[in-house]
């Protein structure tokens, strides 16, 4: 029996939108199904049917997960004008549609999901559901317990725009300190934006896990695809985030 799910889950799946942005797409009116204009989001779809997304017909694609070390001096994203380098140099033909979960800036390292699964990205990056982002981050000078406070208090970096922070200490010294960083949010540069504001330069910067994910045995430039085991523990994991009283493992 073909398994069926509502259209607008079925369009973020194949990455065309996020489940939001398929909403919008149906009030729209730019979703057919099976030749007929759909109004409601919850229509209960399968791979067997036609659908087309803004004149796009969805090809029900194999989802993959893959997890990417990215070096720095690579920006994440599949083109630059600028012709700078981009961490899509990496990957074969087959993997450059994938798309990340969450960007890493220019100068930073570290891992990134990257995926077809319009779906999990937007469940990986969303700011409500506060999935977990941990770094290694060495900055300049010795930081102090009541910058720490100051950091997990908030600092506003920018006009109505507060950021958070969890600091602990790995080492520090007058000329450096190592801190691991754990980060709720997503803004642009906010590590770094966020150490400038008290006083400390970022001398680097790296992410070593995002949600259950690590970067374990992997070494700059290098991914690898992950195991169904795997993914059903990440979903398991954003799962018990959203819904914090339901504790029993769903099958996928």
């Amino acid at each position: 029996m073909q398994k069926k799910t509502r259209i607008n889950k079925f369009i973020a799946q194949n990455g065309l939108a996020s489940r939001r942005g398929a909403d919008d797409l149906i009030s729209e009116g730019k979703v057919k199904l099976n030749g007929k204009t759909v109004t409601e989001p919850g229509v209960l779809v399968s791979e067997k049917d036609s659908i087309i997304v803004n004149g796009q017909k969805i090809e029900p694609q194999k989802k993959v997960y893959m997890v990417f070390y990215k070096p720095p001096g690579y920006i994440t994203t599949r083109d630059d004008e600028k012709g700078r380098k981009t961490i899509y140099e990496f990957f074969p033909e087959k993997f450059k549609s994938l798309k990340p979960a969450g960007r890493l800036d220019k100068d930073s390292s570290g891992l990134l999901l990257m995926t077809n699964d319009g779906e999990l990205i937007q469940k990986m990056t969303h700011p409500k559901i506060k999935v977990a982002k941990i770094y290694r981050v060495a900055i300049k000078g010795k930081i102090t317990m009541p910058e720490l406070e100051k950091l997990a208090a908030g600092v506003e970096i920018e006009k109505g725009k507060t950021a958070y922070a969890e600091c602990l200490i790995l080492e520090a010294t007058k000329e450096k300190s190592e801190l691991e960083v754990i980060l709720y949010q997503g803004y642009n540069r906010q590590i770094r934006r966020m150490m400038e504001l008290i006083g400390h330069g970022v001398i680097s910067l790296k992410r070593i896990q995002h949600a259950t994910l690590t970067l374990h045995g992997m070494n700059r430039g290098d991914y690898k695809i992950l195991k169904p085991k795997q993914v059903q523990e990440l979903n398991n994991h954003l799962r018990k985030i959203e819904n914090p009283q339901d504790k029993s493992p769903k099958k996928l």
